[in-house]
């Protein structure tokens, strides 16, 4: 049995368009495609996410000796209302391993941000408080997520925020966050992680701070960048939040400052604690 097969569920094979009505391919990323598909049985429209295994086995093989559960077996074990569900997943018959997701409508939380679109005060408290909840649902799972940024969420059309994506998501154990992996999305990318040090859970916290105050200011607390290179400038201190909202109340202002603390042992400890911090927020 290969690498891939072992970690998506052995060797029985699905024909996916046999099985699935193809209705739209809403987005190539990374290591993966994304299809919005018809259940041919049910009629039921789901997601499914084909892995590209010539893009993702250099990530996956690190953790070959380390017995690392597959992205579907992880999505299984996240459950919260800020999270996508994670239905089943397999091999195709044409080797590729894919997931079958719930289907989520809305807009990526990058779109209006980029597209400097504001928020208003609530939303913008009630989206930074949906976005910890579901890294909180993470953490509590025993994982580490790695990837927290705006392009792995989704805005559903009733304000409802979810999280997307466990393709770098890893278990919360030292060995799979040992120095060297330096993976995750560049502008989001905690300092530790830049600069190839020991890390742990609070690597999530810095990237959720990050997302966070694009969330209530509109734009990154530093200069974006296309390359590794970009992320050593948040060992110094972000833009002042309150230049782009002068109202945000100042716990909010005080516990995302808190999140983005170069240093992982001044930063904020949990999700938990972050979410203590603002409960009386209001706009």
């Amino acid at each position: 049995m290969g690498f891939f097969s072992s970690l998506f569920g052995g060797s029985d094979r699905t024909d996916l368009w046999k099985r699935f009505e193809r209705l739209r391919e809403s987005s190539s990323g990374t290591m993966s495609t994304f299809y919005k598909v018809r259940d041919l049985k049910s009629g039921q429209v789901l997601g499914l996410k084909i892995i590209d295994t010539a893009k993702s086995a250099p990530v996956e093989s690190r953790y070959k000796s380390l017995d690392k559960p597959g992205e579907g077996e992880i999505g299984q074990k996240i459950a919260g209302p800020n999270i996508v569900r994670t239905l089943e997943w397999g091999t195709s018959t044409t080797g590729d391993p894919f997931l079958v997701l719930e289907y989520v409508d809305g807009v990526l939380l990058h779109s209006p941000i980029m597209s400097r679109k504001p928020f208003s005060p609530a939303q913008r408290i009630d989206l930074v408080r949906q976005a910890a909840t579901a890294i909180a649902a993470v953490h509590d799972a025993g994982f580490v997520h790695r990837d927290i940024c705006p392009r792995n969420f989704i805005i559903r059309p009733d304000g409802r925020l979810v999280l997307i994506d466990f393709g770098l998501t890893v278990p919360d154990r030292p060995a799979f966050l040992q120095p060297g992996n330096r993976i995750g999305t560049p502008n989001y990318m905690a300092p530790e992680v830049v600069r190839r040090r020991q890390a742990d859970k609070r690597l999530d916290i810095f990237s959720f701070g990050v997302t966070a105050y694009e969330i209530c200011a509109g734009q990154a607390p530093w200069p974006r960048g296309a390359s590794g290179n970009a992320a050593l400038a948040h060992d110094s201190p972000p833009a002042d939040i309150r230049e782009h909202w002068p109202e945000i109340p100042p716990p909010l202002a005080a516990a995302i400052a808190s999140c983005l603390e170069p240093d992982p042992a001044r930063r904020v400890g949990s999700m938990a604690e972050f979410l203590a911090s603002i409960a009386g927020v209001k706009a």
